[in-house]
């Protein structure tokens, strides 16, 4: 054991005849720091061992050389790419999952937001190898002074793809821990259903009436802004129809809606019944499924507007081209709509989202069976019994209000 002292450092010793140093420095008092020379790479490895006991030091010093040793011979770098770099490298990685129909294009839009936090709590320059297992343990408790209304569920899911990521890393070679730890969190599946926004009856009541107001010549003479609220309205009822998930409801094409059929009903009424595919490229599940819903008629109208109706057309389109309608535009449009009938939507968590959930909740008050709804929703029956199974007494009762039923089949639309 060698001990020296310099200008900078108050104490030296060798770790393992030399192949690693701990030290103190003087600016961190007494607390050993550790430094490894890797000569393939030209750089030393850097970081305090977080005790001021000596044999405490050494134990740790000794464990991260063995370590270190061990991802040189199995050819892992354990300097290299940035943090930016990894995000980079992991997209693209995704993005085959999304060829092979793994993952949607909708969960790769996810994992990139979620991962923009990764790189704001630290910096897209860090180096990777400059990350400890528990560098980002503190990570929740950042994302919620960024963001007072983040949710467990949300960060939990934040984690998992943080960790998927650095497994990924760890796979390629690229970083010499598999995993970064995080504090536990604590997710109530119960207060997380409550906070699921769903509207009541009266509350979709209102939202189709002032739809009628919202998308008219009078409350909008400007042809072009008019056209973009018909199409609003008409994806509005589709989705309450249909309960198709939102990247599913905006990426359909027209070659997915198979047929619309006229029928009559339990109450020997004529409805438009359409059946759809739900292809797997799109679906959150990654499986297809076909769906039969009512609201052809909505599809219908929507076709006789739309400019560009090919197999490969979206059905959800600009007003003055092929692009899909865009995501800004549907926000702004949803504002308006909420605002217009006097709802918190973001106090509440009402978002398009809500559609499908106001779907589903509707046919379970119908006493549509809950199999038959899971096959219609592409979820679990277990989910929907998790999650649907709150709605209070008041709401089940059977509800026949001026612009639509809620009958065995769930929705009759009558605008």
């Amino acid at each position: 054991m060698v001990s020296v002292s310099s200008a900078f450092t108050s104490k030296e010793h060798d770790v393992l005849g030399g192949k690693a140093k701990i030290l103190r420095v003087r600016q961190s008092g007494d607390v050993w720091q550790f430094r490894m020379w890797i000569a393939d790479e030209g750089k030393y490895i850097r970081q305090s061992l977080r005790t001021r006991d000596y044999e405490s030091a050494v134990e740790r010093a000794e464990k991260i050389v063995f370590d270190t040793l061990g991802d040189i011979k199995s050819g892992r770098k354990i300097f290299g790419i940035t943090l930016g770099e990894l995000v980079d490298a992991y997209v693209r990685y995704r993005q085959i999952d999304i060829e092979n129909s793994d993952i949607t294009a909708g969960r790769l839009v996810t994992i990139k937001s979620q991962l923009k936090h990764f790189i704001a709590f630290k910096s897209a320059e860090l180096k990777l190898a400059e990350l400890e297992r528990n560098s980002y343990y503190e990570y929740a408790a950042w994302r919620k002074k960024t963001h007072e209304t983040v949710r467990n569920v949300t960060l939990r899911n934040e984690e998992a793809t943080i960790n998927h990521m650095m497994n990924f890393a760890y796979r390629e070679g690229l970083s010499h821990i598999s995993k970064l730890n995080f504090r536990k969190l604590k997710v109530d599946m119960k207060e997380e259903v409550k906070r699921r926004g769903i509207f009541s009856l009266l509350e979709y009541d209102d939202l189709v009436r002032f739809m009628r107001t919202y998308s008219s010549k009078k409350e909008c003479q400007n042809e072009q802004e008019r056209l973009e609220r018909l199409l609003v309205r008409d994806c509005v009822l589709i989705a309450s129809n249909t309960m198709l998930r939102v990247g599913e409801l905006w990426n359909l094409r027209w070659g997915d809606v198979i047929n619309i059929n006229e029928e009559k009903d339990s109450r020997g009424q004529l409805v438009k019944l359409v059946t759809i595919n739900v292809r797997a490229e799109i679906s959150k599940t990654g499986r297809r499924r076909q769906i039969v819903s009512r609201g052809g008629e909505y599809f219908e109208r929507l076709k006789r507007r739309a400019k560009y109706t090919k197999d490969s057309d979206y059905v959800f389109t600009s007003v003055n081209g092929k692009s899909r309608f865009t995501r800004q535009k549907w926000y702004l449009h949803w504002k308006a709509l909420m605002n217009g009938i006097g709802i918190e939507h973001k106090k509440r968590n009402i978002t398009w989202y809500s559609l499908r959930h106001f779907g589903i909740t509707c046919r379970l008050r119908a006493d549509v069976s809950v199999y038959d709804i899971s096959e219609m929703a592409g979820t679990s029956v277990v989910n929907i019994q998790n999650h649907y199974g709150h709605i209070d007494t008041g709401m089940l009762k059977r509800a026949a209000l001026k612009n639509f039923i809620v009958d065995k089949n769930g929705i009759v639309e009558t605008i």
